[in-house]
């Protein structure tokens, strides 16, 4: 249950207000929105270390030292474990969907030049897709608005892809990496939602970062020589993405959880391709043309649709 995954299983997670009134509220607010502008680091972060690094060898290395820590963090608050065989299995599938299929394709895609903004807008497009497929296979149903927020994010992914590529962004094997990815985050919501619903969310974590880095590694043997230049860049990007995405981002959304703000967490993951091409734009000179920015929007718009009605 990485922390760019585990917002949409948890929104129905209690929804009181927090304590504290109005100063509660805004405490929730300013956590949810740096919850949502960490996640949107995650894909810098990875185009940082992956000049020095594999993507499958800089992931297997960055789910090692995470497994680690989230393992500290289990231990030291006493987190309960799954009790059952069955329960371990569950999470150790939605684990590599969730970090080995879903981050190897998002980083595989960067290695290839698919830009960190364009990879962040297609895979964030989650909740549309969740939003098209939970009806038929959980039995929940699925409105006019969020069909209309499906359309809207396809025509606007579109729009950015295609003038992207046409400029000489990325490749086609890139997106389609990108877009194995959003299947892998898919699969892996509702794979969670039906059958790891009740795990704790702490062992949960290191079952399933431990399961994705054994996905990683078997990868690394088949397809990576395994090489890693340690330079300052690439320490900071696997430091970054470890320590303040892997482990700060997770606590942060243990708080919001308890809170009852992972629905407000939800409905600003609009948000997240928009803040990652602007940090990219500061970090990486990315820019995005009129027709580009305009799919961004429609893109944005659709996926705002889908989560301001699961929210109401």
């Amino acid at each position: 249950m990485t922390e760019e995954a585990q917002t949409d299983p948890l929104t129905t997670a209690g929804k009181r207000p927090g304590p504290g009134g109005s100063r509660g509220e805004l405490r929730g607010l300013g956590a949810s929105g740096l919850f949502v502008v960490l996640w949107s680091t995650g894909f810098v972060g990875a185009k940082l270390g992956l000049p020095d690094a594999e993507p499958l060898t800089f992931l297997a290395l960055r789910f090692a030292l995470a497994t680690l820590l989230l393992l500290c963090l289990a231990l030291a608050t006493r987190a309960p474990w799954p009790r059952s065989l069955a329960q371990t299995l569950h999470l150790c599938v939605a684990g590599v969907l969730l970090h080995a299929v879903y981050l190897g394709g998002v980083f595989t895609a960067i290695s290839l030049g698919v830009e960190a903004g364009v990879s962040a807008l297609i895979v964030g497009t989650q909740p549309v897709l969740v939003a098209a497929l939970v009806g038929p296979l959980l039995g929940e149903k699925v409105t006019r608005r969020q069909w209309l927020g499906l359309l809207l994010a396809i025509v606007g992914v579109t729009l950015v892809v295609w003038r992207k590529l046409d400029a000489g962004y990325g490749t086609l094997g890139g997106v389609a990496l990108c877009l194995l990815a959003l299947c892998g985050i898919t699969a892996a919501t509702i794979y969670q939602k039906r059958f790891c619903g009740t795990v704790p969310l702490r062992s949960g974590s290191v079952i399933q970062y431990a399961a994705a880095g054994l996905a990683c590694g078997l990868g690394v043997l088949i397809f990576e020589e395994g090489q890693i230049t340690w330079s300052g860049e690439f320490v900071f990007a696997l430091g970054w993405l470890t320590l303040v995405l892997s482990l700060g981002a997770v606590m942060l959304l243990y708080w919001l959880i308890k809170r009852g703000e992972a629905a407000r967490v939800s409905s600003l993951f609009f948000l997240v391709p928009p803040v990652t091409a602007l940090v990219a734009w500061q970090v990486f000179g990315e820019t995005f043309g009129p027709l580009a920015l305009t799919g961004m929007v429609v893109t944005a718009g659709g996926v705002a649709l889908v989560n301001l009605e699961k929210k109401s």
